[in-house]
């Protein structure tokens, strides 16, 4: 075959990988390998389903952490209304995958993106489903509505929030004026729906303490509902406020002010998430996401393993690993593309053995995942468990 030809589905790597370690033990996973502990998962699904239900808000999980439409799905069954992605080419992979409430929290400005927005609405709209996108800029706006416009199918409409900066300084409008003058040019457009606020502080999301988180997103909420207030008093109703993240989101939803949050890194956890001080509020979450990798270099002082940097994600640092009972404590440093450098965590400590498997907690879940094709599933934990699925990573790579 050539191999620039499209493969036939039940080529797929993951239908090929899944048929090859169904039910197999741990110890058939070849490394270096992307493996989701399901039992911690899903009670990390559980946990989260509980929170909303419990403080009466919406969740919609942040799909842009596993990219996947069956964990898309699984979620919704699980409570989610629908989820959020990052690019149009996220929405799109997750729509032909049969997720069918999906908002892009993030602007879309190019012509070529908002026609493929516009045709993904319809698509959507044919399916009972329903489509959102975030804006900050007239400009963006207007063009939103012009692509709308230009589809030949009538009947379809698109939800857009108006992104405000709560913090972050990173994309959003100013609060106050600035946000009233977006609902304003949005209410002109018939094919544009004003849905409310996108008001996300990711900034927040990893500071360390509880006090530093709180009085982040007390900021926030205070800038929300100025612009709220605003708003309504011209007229046009602001139905919703949305954000927050797995590091805030007891907070948000405790404000009275945000009716649904966007958290999405609570399903897998990472190393980063969790240096976090725990705000009790908040639901204990488990780590999830692992990296198999193998030993396969000793030395006297450090041992070296086959998962480097083209396995996990460097941008909030280093994998730790994870201590299985009765393991010794290891260290992870920077090994290159294709390798670690596993040190004993005390002096003197023990270190694995040549062809001994070992386990990884990304530095961060989201980038992780993006690099790998598929998430191997593990039931009945790592030590002993099996696989019991294999899990497409859809929208691996989907930028534009």
């Amino acid at each position: 075959m050539n191999p620039w030809t499209k493969l036939p589905p039940d080529a797929h790597p993951a239908l090929a990988l899944g048929r090859r370690l169904a039910g197999a033990g741990v110890a058939a996973i070849d490394t270096p390998a992307l493996v989701i502990d399901l039992d911690a998962m899903e009670r990390n699904l559980t946990r989260m389903a509980e929170f909303a239900q419990k403080h009466k808000v919406r969740w919609r999980a942040h799909a842009k952490l596993h990219k996947s439409a069956a964990l898309a799905r699984l979620q919704m069954r699980a409570g989610a209304v629908g989820v959020c992605v990052q690019t149009t080419a996220e929405a799109e992979l997750l729509a032909a995958g049969g997720v069918h409430n999906i908002y892009i929290s993030n602007e879309v400005i190019a012509t070529p993106k908002l026609e493929r927005v516009a045709a993904l609405a319809q698509t959507l709209h044919e399916v009972q489903g329903r489509l959102a996108l975030a804006v900050d800029s007239a400009e963006g706006v207007q063009r939103l509505a012009a692509a709308m416009a230009s589809r030949p199918q009538a009947g379809a409409s698109i939800d857009v929030f108006v992104e405000i900066d709560v913090g972050q300084g990173r994309c959003g409008v100013a609060p106050g004026a600035p946000a009233v003058a977006l609902a304003q040019e949005i209410d002109q457009h018939p094919a544009l729906v004003f849905a409310g606020l996108q008001a996300y502080h990711g900034g927040a999301q990893h500071l360390r303490t509880v006090r530093e988180r709180r009085e982040a997103i007390a900021r926030a909420v205070a800038a929300v509902t100025l612009t709220r207030q605003q708003i309504e008093a011209t007229g046009i109703p602001v139905a919703l406020v949305t954000g927050a993240g797995t590091g805030t989101f007891a907070l948000e939803a405790a404000s009275g002010v945000y009716g649904e949050l966007q958290p999405g890194s609570f399903l897998f956890m990472d190393a980063d998430y969790a240096q976090n001080e725990r705000d009790p509020a908040q639901p204990q979450f488990e780590h999830a996401l692992f990296v198999k990798t193998e030993v396969i270099s000793t030395s006297a002082n450090h041992v070296v393993c086959d998962a480097g940097h083209k396995s996990h994600a460097i941008d909030s640092g280093m994998p730790r690993v994870h201590t299985l009972p009765g393991g010794a404590a290891l260290t992870y440093a920077n090994g290159g593309d294709e390798h670690g450098i596993l040190r004993a965590a005390v002096p003197g400590g023990a270190l694995p053995a040549l062809g001994q498997a070992l386990w990884l907690i990304p530095g961060h879940c989201d980038p992780t995942v993006n690099l790998h094709d598929v998430m191997i599933g593990v039931r009945g934990g790592l030590a002993q468990g099996r696989v019991e699925r294999v899990i497409s990573v859809d929208a691996r790579g989907a930028l534009s």
